[in-house]
C-alpha cells in the first residue's frame, strides 16, 4: 500500500474544517426524490449543490491515554435536499492518510537471521518513505452524492485532526471508525469546532463502507464489530490479518516492493496530529511488541486479525482484489472471502489483471453499474437482484471479462507435481512419484533477484523444476502448496519457492510464490531450533491465484533460500538440500488431475 502523495493531501485538505452553508429553506426549490432505473440510482442531485460540515465524533476508546475519549474527525457531504427533509444513506470511507505523512525510515533488511538465544535486534536505516498507499481520489464523491448518497470521511485515530494514536489496524483504530456509524445512528455524540452538539437527523442510518488499501482494511475491521447500520462494505485491496501483511509462516516479509517497511513504520508514517508527544510510548510499543526477529504470531498480531471474528459480521461484502496485486497480497481476499461464505455473508468478488488498484481505472462503466446497483439494493433496498447471479467477475489474461458461479472455480481439485533430478541447471516435473531417493543442494544468495535466479540456465543458488509444455490451456485456481523435505547447513534460513510459466522463448515469469521460516515448521506461534544436517519437512503455502497456463507453456517450480524483494536477506553462504523423492508441487487445477495429466502427462 503505498503512501499518499501530497496531491492527495491537497484534494482532501479542501474538505477539512469547512464550516455549515445552508441556503435558508424559502429559497430553495421543491428537492427531487431519488430516482432509479433498471435498479441503479440516477443523478438527478446537484453534485455541486451540497451540504458540507465538519465535526468531531466521541469515540469510546482512550488511546493516547489524556483521560478523555478519542475525537474522530468527521467530514459529511450530503445533497442539499437533506435539509429540506430528504433523508439519506451514508458511503463511507475512513483512512488515516488525509493528512499526508512523514518522512519515515524503514528498517534494515541486510540483517542475519534470528537464531534461538542469540537474538540481534531490529535495526533502522534510511531506506527511503514507503507504506501502503491510500490510492484515494475520491472521483467517487460527485458520483454518489448527485445519485442521493452522502459521503462521510472519517480521520484515523492520531492522524489531521483526530485525537488518539494510530496503532496499525489496533483495536482502538477499528471502534474510531466504528463510533462514526454509532453516531450516524444516535448512538454516540458529535460536536462541532465550537463545542456545539451535532446529530444526524438527515441520514436514513444505512452506511456501506468503501476503500482501496488501508481504506479498504477499515471497512473489513469494523465489519467484525457486527456494528447495527452497517449494510455493506466494499473492500479493495484489503488487508484481513495485518501478520499476514508483514510476516509469512514466520518469515519476516515486505509488502511488495517496500523492503523493510513493519507496522511501526506504517504508523509512524500516519501519525500526523498536532501534538504527537502523547503517542511516543504506544509507537515505542509497536516496534517492539511487533517482533521483526523471530517473526513469530502472537496475541498482538492476533489483535489485528479479522478473521477471529468473521462469525459477528452481518454487512453484505463485494471483495474486489488484483490478481497481481503483490503489496496486499491475494492471500487477504482469498482467506476473508472463504471465510465469509463459511459464515453464510451475502458476498460478491471481482478479481482484475492489475496490481494494487481500483477497478474504476480498469472497467469504469461495468464497475460503477455493479457498484451502483449494489448500494441500491443494500442502502435503498431496491429490489434489483444485485445480491444474486454469478459470484465471481473476473478479468482473464487477454483482459477479457467474465462471469462465474463462485471462486476459487468449483470445478478446480488438488492435482500433484513431483520434481526430478536436474534442478542446478532444469530438472523435470512430471505427475509420477519418484522410485529413488535424489537430493539436491543450493546455497543463498540474497543479493540475486528471484526473476533473475528463476531465468538463469544453471545457478548454485536455485533449483528449478519445469513440467512438459502443456498441450492446451491449464488454469489453476485457488492456493497452491509446496512440500519440502529439507535439510540445512545452518541453524537458520529463509525457504522461498516460485511457481514461473515459463514460455516457449525460454523466458520464464513469476506467477505466485510463497515463503516459510523453517523455525517455525510446527507452529508459527513458536520458535523450534533447527538441527543443521537432519531432515525437516516444510509446507509453504503459495500467494493464491487465478491463472491460466497457455499452450506450449510449462509450469516450473523454483526452490530458493531468500527472496530478496520480499524477505530478510543475511550475508550469502548458508545452503539447504531437497530430498526430491520427499517434495512435491500441488494446485488446485480445473479439472483436477486428468486435465492436468491431459495437458503435461
Amino acid at each position: 500500500m503505498r503512501r499518499a502523495r501530497s496531491a492527495v493531501a491537497g484534494a482532501i485538505t479542501a474538505l477539512l474544517a469547512v464550516p455549515l452553508v445552508v441556503t435558508p429553506a424559502s429559497a430553495q426549490p421543491e428537492p427531487p426524490a431519488p430516482v432509479f432505473v433498471d435498479g441503479q440510482a440516477q443523478p438527478v442531485f446537484s453534485p455541486t449543490d451540497v451540504v458540507r460540515e465538519s465535526l468531531w465524533v466521541n469515540a469510546p476508546v482512550d488511546s493516547d491515554s489524556d483521560g478523555k475519549d478519542d475525537l474522530v474527525h468527521v467530514e459529511i457531504v450530503r445533497p442539499r435536499a437533506t435539509e429540506q427533509g430528504l433523508k439519506v444513506p451514508v458511503v463511507y470511507q475512513a483512512s488515516p492518510y488525509y493528512a499526508g505523512g512523514n518522512d519515515i525510515d524503514n528498517h534494515n533488511v541486510d540483517v542475519e537471521l534470528h537464531v534461538p538465544d542469540n537474538r540481534p535486534g531490529p535495526k533502522a536505516a534510511a531506506t527511503g518513505l514507503s507504506g501502503p498507499n491510500p490510492a484515494i481520489t475520491w472521483r467517487y464523491e460527485q458520483y454518489f452524492t448527485a445519485r442521493g448518497f452522502a459521503v462521510v470521511y472519517a480521520e484515523s485515530l492520531g492522524s489531521g485532526l483526530s485525537t488518539g494514536c494510530p496503532t496499525s489496524g489496533g483495536r482502538n483504530e477499528t471502534i474510531g471508525a466504528r463510533s462514526v456509524i454509532d453516531w450516524l445512528n444516535g448512538r454516540a455524540t458529535a460536536q462541532d469546532v465550537a463545542g456545539t452538539r451535532v446529530t444526524a437527523g438527515w441520514t436514513t442510518g444505512k452506511v456501506g463502507m468503501m476503500g482501496v488499501s488501508y481504506n479498504g482494511t477499515l471497512p473489513n475491521a469494523v465489519a467484525t464489530t457486527g456494528v447495527q447500520g452497517l449494510e455493506t462494505i466494499v473492500p479493495i485491496a484489503a488487508i484481513s490479518s495485518w501478520y499476514d501483511y508483514y510476516r509469512a509462516d514466520g518469515a519476516v516479509v515486505a509488502p511488495g516492493t517496500f523492503q523493510g517497511e513493519d507496522l511501526d513504520v506504517l504508523a509512524k508514517y500516519v501519525h500526523t496530529r498536532a501534538d504527537r508527544t502523547a503517542c511516543a510510548k504506544v509507537l515505542d510499543e509497536l516496534t517492539a511488541e511487533q517482533d521483526r526477529v523471530t517473526g513469530d504470531y502472537s496475541n498482538f498480531w492476533d489483535e489485528r486479525n479479522y478473521l477471529n471474528d468473521v462469525r459477528k459480521v452481518r454487512a453484505s461484502v463485494l471483495a474486489v482484489h488484483g490478481l497481481n496485486d503483490w503489496n496486499v497480497k491475494m492471500t487477504h481476499v482469498a482467506q476473508w472471502y472463504e471465510a465469509l461464505k463459511k459464515q453464510g455473508v451475502e458476498h460478491k468478488i471481482w478479481l482484475h489483471q492489475s496490481g494494487h488498484a481500483d477497478p474504476y481505472s480498469l472497467r469504469r462503466d461495468p464497475w460503477l453499474v455493479t457498484l451502483n446497483q449494489w448500494f441500491s439494493h443494500y442502502l435503498y433496498g431496491i429490489d434489483n437482484g444485485a445480491q444474486n447471479g454469478p459470484k465471481l467477475t473476473i478479468q482473464r489474461e487477454d483482459k477479457t471479462w467474465v462471469e462465474e458461479a463462485e471462486w476459487p472455480a468449483p470445478s478446480a481439485s488438488l492435482a500433484t507435481l513431483y520434481p526430478g533430478a536436474g534442478g542446478a541447471e532444469s530438472g523435470a516435473l512430471t505427475i509420477w512419484r519418484p522410485d529413488r531417493r535424489v537430493v539436491e543442494s543450493l546455497t543463498d544468495d540474497a543479493t540475486k533477484l528471484a526473476s533473475t535466479l528463476a531465468n538463469a540456465s544453471s545457478s548454485p543458488n536455485r533449483l528449478v523444476y519445469l513440467s512438459r509444455p502443456s498441450s492446451t490451456p491449464l488454469r489453476f485456481s485457488g492456493k497452491g502448496e509446496v512440500y519440502l523435505r529439507l535439510s540445512f547447513t545452518r541453524p537458520a534460513a529463509n525457504v522461498t519457492a516460485l511457481l514461473v510459466d515459463r514460455g516457449p522463448d525460454g523466458k520464464s515469469t513469476v506467477v505466485t510464490r510463497g515463503w516459510t521460516d523453517p523455525q517455525n515448521r510446527k507452529n508459527i506461534s513458536r520458535t523450534d531450533a533447527i538441527q543443521p544436517g537432519k531432515a525437516y519437512d516444510l509446507r509453504v503455502d503459495l500467494v493464491p491465484d487465478d491463472y491460466v497456463l497457455q499452450a506450449g507453456h510449462q509450469f516450473g517450480l523454483v526452490v530458493l533460500s531468500s527472496d530478496n524483494e520480499y524477505t530478510l536477506r543475511p550475508a550469502p553462504g548458508a545452503g539447504f538440500s531437497v530430498d526430491l523423492k520427499g517434495s512435491n508441487l500441488t494446485l488446485p487445477i480445473v479439472g483436477g488431475l486428468d486435465a492436468l495429466k491431459a495437458a503435461v502427462g
